[in-house]
């Protein structure tokens, strides 16, 4: 079966949820009786507020707000706060869960995804892309930057584009190479965003690059290609995500020495950074991500220690990020949230404390300003979109909640995201998604999944490539 269809440019997703018999609101409604994180200190915060909402956005937020007559959302005993921002995810290998064995050298993350990269198909990226942004949906996220470093045709990056757009999730696609190694296809790029760039109003077109090869770098040479790509990248006004660590040391003298650095750039991973790198990517105003729930298991070893202290210290711009669920062995952003708070916690070189509020903050609003949205999202601000979700304050594992900030980061999860709001439009009541079948999705990507591993272990069995190899290609 080929990828999910589109709804039409303009049409209204939520009008097609009610035609078929699923809950909905209105254009216009009212969040009441919510404890309300804003996440906007001019607006503030109340044990007991609501939210207006009208045609897609957030008209005020406050106690006892005059507004009569609208549906009313009852969020009695739930927090209500703007949706978590995750800023870079791999989504087309997600559906590689079951095959990826943490850091083995035969069925680790990289020479797990280098072998089945060129046997994904266009459905392959649906099936997987669905099954991780249901997951981040019912996680409360509610934008991602979807960093397809597998882009193998303009139909595959299509296809997760309706994926997104199927599930109603704000995504940026950053159209990646077909596999590492390769460059990028520039036609696909300029297809991709005349299509979507202002086709619909959950989808931006983004672009991520493949550093320079390491010796290149070490030796201070130069990559044309990649000045090329970026610059043509900037020239379409396309933001450019990339990762950063151990095979990428000297990139930042790089990338400014040819003027390539600034607010458009999203450096991922914030490790392995001198003093001089970091106070040159501040000053460029560049934005960071970090995936600390992957970087703690993975990378620490190789890349050093999760530079979050020295960062908030220069006043960085900082995002979250959950990097491949495939190998997290979840989506689930409430883990994202605890890594950084166990992977700053653990450093005894530095000032320790971290508050549950700044977490919460760079979740949201920082993710929302990482991918140049936090105009239209990230805070329950009146004038943006509503990107809102609310979050049970009575179960189990959450209850008491006293100070809402502690709870949600320390002990909040996935489990606990009751109703998550996209562009004013509902898509998940009650933990479950209103328009698509959970259960129909997570059986497509089991099957896609499962041949795939059929695959891998005929490769694994007949190879002659050797470890080595598989594993230097990530």
């Amino acid at each position: 079966m080929g990828a999910a269809a589109a709804a039409p440019v303009g049409s209204s997703a939520q009008t097609q949820g009610a035609a078929a018999g699923n809950p909905a609101l209105g254009n216009e409604f009212v969040i009441r009786a919510g404890h309300i994180l804003s996440m906007d200190g001019d607006v503030g915060d109340f044990a007991s507020g609501e939210v207006h909402v009208k045609d897609g956005r957030i008209v005020a937020v406050g106690e006892n707000l005059s507004v009569a007559g609208i549906e009313a959302v009852d969020a009695t005993d739930m927090i209500v706060m703007p949706g978590f921002v995750d800023s870079h995810s791999h989504l087309w290998n997600a559906f590689l869960r079951g095959s990826i064995r943490g850091d083995d050298p035969v069925r680790g993350y990289f020479p797990t995804t280098n072998r089945a990269a060129p046997l994904c198909t266009p459905d392959d990226a649906s099936a997987s892309a669905r099954f991780g942004l249901l997951e981040a949906l019912l996680s409360g996220t509610t934008c991602i930057n979807n960093f397809c470093h597998n882009t193998r045709s303009v139909e595959h990056a299509n296809a997760e584009i309706r994926a997104s757009i199927d599930l109603g999730v704000r995504t940026r696609f950053s159209y990646g190479t077909p596999g590492r190694g390769e460059r990028l296809d520039t036609t696909g790029v300029e297809a991709v965003r005349k299509q979507w760039a202002t086709g619909h109003p959950l989808i931006t077109v983004g672009v991520n690059l493949q550093t320079p090869a390491p010796d290149i770098l070490k030796s201070g040479g130069d990559d044309d290609k990649f000045v090329a790509e970026a610059r043509f990248a900037k020239e379409l006004g396309l933001p450019i995500s990339l990762h950063y660590g151990n095979t990428a040391h000297g990139l930042v003298a790089f990338m400014d020495k040819h003027d390539l650095l600034g607010p458009h750039i999203l450096f991922i991973h914030t490790q392995g950074l001198t003093e001089e790198e970091r106070n040159t990517l501040v000053a460029k105003n560049v934005q960071f991500s970090m995936s600390p729930a992957i970087e703690i298991p993975y990378s620490t070893v190789r890349n050093g220690y999760i530079q979050f202290a020295e960062l908030e210290q220069l006043g960085a711009s900082l995002s979250l990020s959950v990097d491949a669920s495939s190998a997290m062995a979840t989506a689930d952003f409430f883990t994202v949230m605890r890594a950084l708070q166990w992977s700053h916690k653990q450093r005894a070189d530095v000032d320790r404390a971290i508050e549950p509020k700044r977490i919460l903050e760079i979740a949201t609003l920082g993710g929302a300003k990482a991918l140049g949205l936090d105009r239209e999202i990230g805070s329950l601000t009146p004038g943006k979109k509503a990107d809102i979700i609310l979050v049970r304050k009575t179960d189990l594992n959450i209850a008491p909640v006293i100070d809402p900030y502690f709870s949600l980061v320390f002990s909040g999860g996935a489990r606990n995201v009751d109703t998550v709001i996209v562009d004013g439009v509902l898509v998940v009541k009650s933990g479950q998604h209103v328009r698509v079948d959970g259960s129909d999705v997570v059986a497509k990507a089991e099957q896609a999944g499962r041949a795939m591993h059929e695959k891998l272990e005929h490769i694994i069995a007949n190879t002659k490539e050797s470890v080595e190899q598989l594993n230097k290609k990530g």
